[in-house]
């Protein structure tokens, strides 16, 4: 499975993005994680496979919205309300199997390349 993000860019505090995760096949639940220099990897969204159950961290609940177009093999992150705090390089995962964690980056066996989203204030 390959994985390849798109959409990142540059954008002043209170914009939107939406970042695209477009997969070779997309039979697990996928998710979005950012890092920064400065920081771990970190959770930001996951969908299951159908979409109906979606996880965010606390940090992007309600600003943030992950969704899916399995006919596609593709993944969205629209990105509301952006603040110069969400700025980071944010990548695509899917899941190995059912049943995981998905907010552990352990849970993800395919990582896209990564997308750049940097936000000013």
């Amino acid at each position: 499975v390959q994985l390849q993000a798109s959409g990142g860019g540059l954008v002043q505090a209170g914009a939107s993005l939406r970042l695209t995760c477009t997969a070779t096949s997309s039979k697990y639940a996928m998710a979005w994680f950012r890092q920064t220099p400065k920081k771990d990897r970190e959770f930001v969204a996951a969908a299951s496979w159908s979409g109906a159950t979606t996880y965010y961290s606390d940090s992007v609940k309600g600003r943030f919205t992950i969704s899916r177009d399995n006919d596609n093999n593709k993944a969205f992150l629209q990105m509301d309300s952006l603040k110069p705090e969400d700025t980071a390089v944010y990548f695509c995962a899917q899941a190995k199997a059912y049943g995981m964690d998905l907010t552990q980056g352990t849970a993800y066996a395919y990582w896209g390349q990564g997308t750049q989203v940097t936000v000013s204030s």
